[in-house]
């Protein structure tokens, strides 16, 4: 087992990793859309949070190994499901051509005041 720490996506905010190697399968923890420098929230509605969360959850697999087209499945959360058109545009700017498979649920609430989170298992590259 392998702990993952990309500097090139936000620290975790509490005690857990990015993301965890094992028998090469990558489980990444859920990405919020926070600066990876400032550790502040990204400015915008769904579609710039939708963006930045994306960009994180690349990072964190790119540092395990693997990489976006080697997903096999996200959970998503949105804070409100009347942004679900928004968020599957630029969702599908980033899984244009391999769709692993998903699910969509909408919470109470997100770390920080986002509007979404995803987190992803894949497999090693």
């Amino acid at each position: 087992m392998t702990i993952i720490q990309s500097n090139d996506a936000p620290a975790a905010i509490g005690p857990y990793s990015q993301a965890i190697v094992a028998n090469g399968m990558v489980f990444a923890s859920g990405q919020i859309p926070l600066d990876a420098q400032s550790g502040e929230l990204v400015e915008g509605g769904i579609k710039e949070q939708t963006e930045k969360v994306l960009e994180n959850l690349r990072a964190v697999l790119l540092t395990a190994g693997s990489d976006l087209t080697h997903v096999i499945k996200t959970t998503c959360f949105l804070l409100d499901m009347n942004d679900f058109a928004a968020f599957n545009e630029v969702y599908s700017e980033f899984f244009a051509t391999h769709k692993p498979a998903r699910s969509t649920v909408a919470v109470v609430d997100l770390p920080r005041g986002a509007m979404v989170e995803i987190e992803a298992i894949a497999v090693v590259a």
